[in-house]
């Protein structure tokens, strides 16, 4: 199985970016794991916030293929501690499927059709993280999450 993460817009903060950079690499020690950024939308500064959610989800939907798992992040997911969530990317793992995808909207959530597209909903927390922090937060516990499966020393509990 290989793992996507979908964002949208790009990283600006340098120490955001070195992080995810980080653990995607430590990830990819255990499976291939890509990160592909859904472009900014132009000119919908004054759109009304309905229709921004909808465009970014259309761009993301495009890259979702019909037999690959979907994770959506949003915070009125389902939550996990992180030893449930290696349980989880375990099943996933033994699911058969060829991908395993995880989205994070952009800054103003996603739309209905994505949220019903997904397979699964997770949450990283109640509170809101802005979408640069939620990869780094996500690639770290995803990298947490395989080191629980390997028995590796990173997680203390």
């Amino acid at each position: 199985m290989n793992i996507r993460i979908i964002v949208t817009g790009k990283t600006s903060e340098s120490y955001v970016r070195q992080g995810v950079e980080d653990y995607l690499a430590r990830i990819n020690r255990y499976v291939p794991v890509k990160l592909e950024v859904v472009q900014d939308l132009k000119n919908l500064q004054h759109q009304p916030i309905e229709l921004i959610k909808k465009k970014e989800s259309e761009k993301i939907l495009e890259k979702i293929p019909a037999d690959a798992i979907a994770v959506l992040l949003d915070e009125r997911g389902k939550s996990f501690t992180s030893r449930e969530f290696a349980g989880f990317i375990q099943k996933q793992l033994n699911s058969g499927k060829k991908q395993l995808i995880f989205i994070a909207g952009g800054s103003y959530g996603v739309d209905l059709a994505l949220k019903n597209r997904a397979d699964h909903i997770l949450s990283l927390s109640e509170m809101t993280f802005s979408h640069e922090l939620v990869r780094l937060v996500f690639t770290e516990q995803l990298y947490r999450a395989f080191s629980i499966l390997r028995n590796e020393k990173y997680h203390h509990d």
